[in-house]
């Protein structure tokens, strides 16, 4: 059976295999990866691409191929026999690639057994904080992480087949054409499937959030509240890019704790359909007091499942400069945060890299009235004051100069420029 099982996701993974795909590791990452015996884990959302980055690198190689994502394979898993399979049907492997490991109960016992064999070992996962704790607790110092989110704004582009410009020698002509993409890219998202597809784009994400929800979620922790935990789904979509505390949350909805929603709302963050956002502040104290802003993992699921009934610019930037952000690794609660000075002027992004605040980011998508960009500009300068820090940025749809004032220089970047510059 597990013989039979495994020939059937052979031919799965030879016809993914010759697929065309775009390029998102390079080959000196890949040579690095691959000649290290640590554990590559490789997670991030579901149809994300984490499998494809996995095939990537692992092409022209010899290497046997588990689905986990396989009810078959899960009902009949046995170590011994899944071992003598793999011999069977893949002699001679060098990497042994695991994907959707999260699926199988006790995978890490397993997975720790395999290393201590000396298999070379890819894994791919859906679950950030399962997978990190599973980890850290079997596997500690034996494995890289690499994570892969949605198509950035440039991999979108090179997916279509579109030249990325030299920004400096831009035209007119193609900074439209750019800015008609960035603007499909800003309320669709990045996942594959959707570009690929983009007339089923709601239908599309709409299922992958439901199947998430479900599959990773209401089925792994026994959740019997269904109602209130689809609820709450619905209440942190709508309020993408705003703050909430749990309290409210508890109030508004009916919870009947603030445990629970805690509770609730970290176990939609670990299969990476949300982040959320702490307020930056040398006390730990307060800052775990203070309110918390919540984001979507990519912007597709807010036009597929939130009530808006007209896209929200100014919030779906936001969001998609946040993801941004995450995908050039930055760690949300350790390099990245919101700020509010003590006027309660508040500061979309504040960068730390060690004990260094390198950046502080502001985001708005339009500043042509004078008192739009002044209240943006004013509450820089005033944070750059208390943080002692002077790079300042203040990321908009269009516009691209330098304002100076109280001696300090705040660079105007659209957002095209941030994001093909990078």
């Amino acid at each position: 059976m597990i013989r039979n099982i495994l020939l059937q996701q052979q031919e799965e993974q030879n016809i993914l295999l010759n697929l065309s795909y775009i390029s998102r590791i390079s080959d000196h990452e890949k040579n690095d990866l691959l000649n290290t015996s640590l554990i590559k884990l490789i997670t991030g959302p579901r149809r994300a691409g984490k499998s494809v980055m996995a095939l990537q690198l692992l092409k022209d190689k010899k290497f046997a191929y588990i689905n986990f994502d396989d009810d078959l394979m899960l009902k009949n898993f046995d170590e011994d026999k899944v071992m003598q399979g793999l011999n069977d049907v893949y002699a001679g492997y060098e990497y042994l690639l695991l994907d959707e490991i999260q699926n199988l109960a006790n995978w890490e016992l397993w997975v720790s057994k395999l290393y201590r064999r000396g298999i070379n070992l890819v894994i791919t996962g859906s679950n950030s904080k399962l997978l990190s704790h599973e980890m850290a607790t079997a596997l500690t110092g034996r494995y890289i992480q690499l994570m892969v989110l949605p198509f950035s704004f440039q991999e979108m582009l090179i997916f279509n087949e579109l030249p990325i410009p030299i920004i400096e020698n831009i035209t007119p002509v193609e900074k439209g054409k750019i800015n008609a993409w960035l603007q499909d890219y800003l309320v669709s998202g990045g996942f594959p499937e959707s570009i690929r597809n983009p007339g089923i784009t709601n239908i599309y994400l709409s299922s992958l959030f439901d199947s998430i929800l479900l599959k990773d979620i209401l089925k792994r922790f026994q959740i019997r509240q269904t109602q209130q935990f689809y609820d709450l789904s619905n209440y942190l979509l709508t309020n993408y890019a705003n703050l909430f505390t749990y309290n409210q949350v508890k109030d508004h909805l009916g919870f009947n704790s603030v445990a629970t929603v805690q509770k609730f709302i970290g176990y939609l963050e670990e299969p990476y359909l949300f982040k959320h956002l702490t307020r930056y502040d040398t006390k730990i104290k307060n800052q775990q007091k203070s309110a918390q802003k919540i984001y979507v993992i990519d912007n597709g699921f807010i036009k597929a499942r939130s009530f808006e009934l007209a896209p929200n610019w100014g919030r779906l930037l936001e969001n998609m400069v946040f993801i941004e952000l995450i995908r050039r690794q930055n760690k949300p609660e350790l390099e990245v945060f919101y700020y509010r000075t003590r006027n309660q002027r508040e500061i979309d992004f504040l960068i730390r890299k060690g004990h260094q605040i390198q950046q502080l980011i502001q985001v708005s998508y339009d500043i042509s009235n004078a008192k739009t960009l002044k209240r943006e500009i004013d509450a820089l300068i005033e944070a750059a004051a208390e943080l002692q820090c002077n790079n300042l940025i203040l990321i908009n749809w269009e516009i691209d100069k330098q304002i100076i004032m109280n001696e300090r220089m705040v660079q105007l970047v659209s957002v095209y420029r941030w994001l093909l510059e990078k």
